[in-house]
C-alpha cells in the first residue's frame, strides 16, 4: 500500500484527466445545443427560391464611375457563400465580407451558440441560427465542413461561391502548432522539435478514429468534406477535385493574397474600397517552424491528397490572372498596396501588429491557440480622425468580436474560451 500511497500522477496524465473531464463538458454542451439538427434532404420546399435572389440584392448599389473604369458594366454581387478553410489566412477574407456585408444591410447565414457550424460535423442547414425552410440569405461564410447540397439550400440560385487554399506544407505547420495540444495522440511526442518527430513517424502518432486527428492530415481535403485519409494517387482524389471545380467560381491562393483579391473583386464587381484589408490572425515568427528540405518532403508526402488539390486550382488561379492581363494585375496591386498603407499609417499604433500580451484594447485580442499567446493583433491609434475611426475599428476587429457585434450569440465558444485560458 505504501508503495501506491507513493506515487503521482505525472503531467501527461494530469493533462489527460483534465482534457477528458473538459472534453466531455464540451461534448455535452454541444449535445444539448444540437437536438434540433436533425438532417432533412430533398426537399424542394427546403430551397431558396430564385424569386428571392432580387429581393436580397436592393441593398445594393453598383459602383460609382469613379471607381470602375467605364468598360465596365455590372452590378455588385452580394449573394456568396465563402467556404472558410482553416489556416489559410480566410479570417481576412472574413473581415472583408463581414464590412461589405454591415455597409450594405445584407442578411448572414450564422451559427447559434458558437463561431462556426458544429465543425467538425458535416454542415446542415438546420444549423443556421433561426432557420426556416425555405429561407433565403445572402452570405454564408464561417467554419463548416462542406455539404453543397446543405449550402445550396440558404442561398439565392446566383450566389458565388469562393475559397481559399495554401500551400499544404505551409497549412500542416501552421495547423500542428495551433492544434496539437487538443490532439490526445500527439501528448507522447517527446523533444523540442515535436513537428520533426511527427513527420519522421507519423503514423505512430496518427490514427483516423482518434480525437481531433483530422487536424494533422489533409485538413483541407477535410474541410470540403472528403475523406482526409485516401492517398494522393486514390483515383477517388482526381474526382473530389473536379466535383469542387464544378462547385466553385473562384478559388484563391493564400501565397497571392493580393493577386486573390483583385481577383475577387472583378468577380464580384465590389470596388478597391471593398477590399482593403489588415492581416488578422498572424503568428509570431518566433513560432513559426522552420522546416528542412527534407522536412518538406515527408509534410507533402502525407498531405499528398491536399497537394493535388492545391497544384489543381494554383494552375487555374493563374490562368484568370493570365486572363485579367499581368500588367493589370500589377496596377491593380500596387493600387491596392497604396491604399492599404495608407489605412495603416491612419489607424494602426506604430503600423504594425504586435504581440498579445501588449495589445491594449481586448476587443483588438485575437483568440489564442491552446497554451499559449502567439497571435499578434493591434492598438488602435488615440487620435484618429473621426471620419476614419468606424472604418479603422471595424478593420482590426477579430472575427469572435466582430461576430459579437453582428448579433451572433456565443456563449458556447466564450464559454471555451474561458476553460481553457483557466485551465492552461
Amino acid at each position: 500500500m505504501s508503495g501506491i500511497k507513493g506515487r503521482k500522477c505525472t503531467p501527461v496524465i494530469r493533462r489527460l484527466i483534465l482534457w477528458i473531464l473538459l472534453t466531455n463538458v464540451m461534448l455535452v454542451l454541444y449535445c444539448l445545443t444540437n437536438t434540433t439538427h436533425v438532417k432533412m434532404r430533398g426537399s424542394k420546399e427546403d430551397t431558396c427560391p430564385l424569386s428571392m435572389a432580387k429581393l436580397l440584392k436592393r441593398n445594393l448599389t453598383a459602383p460609382s464611375e469613379s471607381t470602375k473604369s467605364k468598360s465596365e458594366e455590372c452590378s455588385p454581387t452580394g449573394n456568396i457563400m465563402f467556404m472558410k478553410t482553416h489556416k489559410t489566412a480566410s479570417s481576412t477574407i472574413l473581415n472583408i465580407l463581414f464590412r461589405f456585408g454591415e455597409k450594405h444591410k445584407l442578411k448572414f447565414a450564422f451559427p447559434d451558440g458558437r463561431n462556426d457550424f458544429f465543425y467538425p460535423s458535416p454542415f446542415l442547414c438546420s444549423q443556421v441560427k433561426d432557420y426556416k425552410p425555405g429561407e433565403c440569405f445572402n452570405i454564408v461564410c464561417n467554419h463548416m465542413r462542406f455539404d453543397h447540397e446543405e449550402v445550396a439550400k440558404l442561398l439565392p440560385p446566383d450566389a458565388v461561391y469562393i475559397t481559399i487554399l495554401r500551400d499544404p506544407v505551409d497549412l500542416f505547420e501552421s495547423s500542428f502548432h495551433y492544434y496539437h495540444r487538443a490532439v490526445p495522440l500527439t501528448w507522447r511526442i517527446s523533444g523540442e522539435n515535436k513537428l520533426a518527430e511527427f513527420l519522421n513517424n507519423p503514423h505512430t502518432f496518427y490514427s483516423p478514429e482518434a480525437y481531433n486527428s483530422f487536424y494533422l492530415k489533409n485538413l483541407l481535403f477535410f474541410d470540403f468534406g472528403f475523406d482526409n485519409n485516401l492517398e494522393a494517387d486514390d483515383p477517388r482524389v482526381m474526382r473530389f477535385i473536379h466535383n469542387l471545380s464544378k462547385r466553385f467560381h473562384l478559388v484563391l491562393i493564400a501565397e497571392y493574397f493580393e493577386e486573390s483579391l483583385i481577383l475577387l473583386k472583378d468577380a464580384l464587381c465590389w470596388t478597391m474600397e471593398d477590399i482593403i484589408y489588415f492581416k488578422l490572425n498572424a503568428r509570431k515568427s518566433s513560432s513559426v517552424s522552420r522546416l528542412t528540405p527534407e522536412l518538406r518532403a515527408k509534410a507533402l508526402q502525407w498531405n499528398g491528397a491536399d497537394w493535388r488539390l492545391y497544384q489543381h486550382f494554383n494552375a487555374t488561379f493563374w490562368a484568370r490572372v493570365e486572363a485579367y492581363g499581368k500588367e493589370r494585375m500589377k496596377q491593380e496591386v500596387n493600387e491596392l498596396r497604396r491604399r492599404n498603407a495608407e489605412m495603416r499609417a491612419i489607424c494602426i499604433e506604430g503600423g504594425h501588429a504586435v504581440e498579445a500580451q501588449k495589445i491594449q484594447n481586448r476587443r483588438f485580442l485575437p483568440w489564442q491557440p491552446v497554451g499559449e499567446s502567439s497571435i499578434l493583433g493591434y492598438n488602435m491609434k488615440r487620435d484618429i480622425d473621426p471620419k476614419f475611426r468606424m472604418i479603422c475599428e471595424k478593420m482590426l476587429t477579430p472575427e469572435i468580436q466582430y461576430l459579437s457585434d453582428l448579433g451572433v450569440s456565443l456563449w458556447l465558444t466564450r464559454l471555451w474560451g474561458w476553460l481553457k485560458d483557466v485551465f492552461y
